[in-house]
């Protein structure tokens, strides 16, 4: 039986305080792929492809590789690489309706596995990954630029390898540093490849800078790229430096024990907004085709809890703090 309790939530609309920036400029490239840019240092060095738009509605990322490009910034040494992503969504970003520009026909973030980059293109969004696909094979290093649905903390998600751990700890772009496997739906580009392979030194970091629209997520996806060039020993002697702070090294490292994926139809019973610790095992936080959902653990950290809850999708992550 249903509980009674568990009550669909409305979807919560948050201000739009970031202008998506005018990217048209930038449409060309200079790699023979559209609004690709990758330059070259003076010095022999590592490989570092900076990603945004891997969802259309996700601004900030656009507003950090604008202002990187915009000054002419170049490594110092090795290649950097600034690709926005999924630009036909992007250019059907509404502020009448945020959301609705997240991708053309599909998540480009599921899309990352050979069977379908390789095949012929099932969607606009999987034609674009495709194109992007030999840039993001040649990288060393990845920084993909993201943001949340509600007003979480930035955080990195450094995947499973305890390489990507490091990087994560090594360049400190958040405070919280969050170990997980993807989505059931699909791969994303951060697991693409050599970035997932234990026996490559390619090695991928996910940010999630802010809220979708928040002001401050630019800034955060700004300063994490700078940071990144700097502790890869690659930033240039002069760029505009910053607004905000990041932390020198994270200092909380969570893994995800339970990922929730929809099968039927997923309610919230728990007003979650994500970061919350659910002391006790067994709280019920939603519920599936009337089946309940519980922490499987004490001391639960929550991800990440979605308002898009369609059967397929990952509805929150929860996890425990690392020692």
């Amino acid at each position: 039986m249903t509980d009674t309790r568990a009550q669909t939530r409305p979807v919560i609309e948050y201000p739009i305080e970031l202008v998506p920036p005018d990217i048209a400029r930038f449409r060309d490239g200079n790699i023979g792929v559209r609004f690709v840019h990758s330059f070259e240092g003076a010095q022999p060095g590592p490989h570092l492809l900076i990603t945004a738009l891997v969802h259309g509605n996700e601004p900030a990322g656009a507003v950090a590789l604008e202002r990187l490009l915009s000054q002419g910034l170049r490594p110092s040494r090795g290649r950097l690489t600034l690709a926005f992503a999924n630009v036909d969504a992007y250019a059907r970003f509404d502020a009448a309706a945020p959301r609705a520009s997240r991708w053309v026909e599909e998540d480009m973030n599921r899309v990352w596995s050979p069977d379908i980059l390789l095949a012929p293109p099932r969607s606009a969004d999987a034609a674009r990954a495709s194109a992007l696909r030999p840039i993001v094979e040649l990288a060393d290093y990845l920084l993909d630029l993201h943001t949340t649905q509600h007003p979480n903390e930035p955080l990195v998600l450094a995947g499973p390898l305890a390489r990507s751990r490091e990087l994560a700890r090594r360049c400190g772009l958040a405070d919280l540093v969050v170990v997980d496997r993807g989505h059931a739906q699909g791969p994303r580009m951060r697991d693409y490849g050599g970035f997932a392979d234990p026996n490559s030194a390619k090695t991928a970091l996910l940010i999630e800078c802010g809220q979708h629209w928040a002001a401050s997520s630019g800034e955060v996806a700004y300063a994490a790229s700078i940071r990144m060039l700097e502790r890869l020993e690659m930033a240039p002697g002069s760029f505009e430096a910053p607004a905000i702070a990041l932390p020198e090294m994270p200092s909380r490292f969570v893994e995800i024990t339970m990922p929730v994926t929809i099968k039927h139809e997923f309610v919230f019973a728990l007003p979650l907004r994500g970061g919350e610790i659910i002391p006790q095992a067994g709280t019920v936080i939603g519920h599936d085709g009337g089946e309940p959902v519980v922490t499987p653990h004490d001391d639960c950290f929550v991800l990440m809890p979605s308002q898009r809850l369609t059967a397929g999708l990952t509805a929150v992550r929860l996890g425990r703090l690392m020692p």
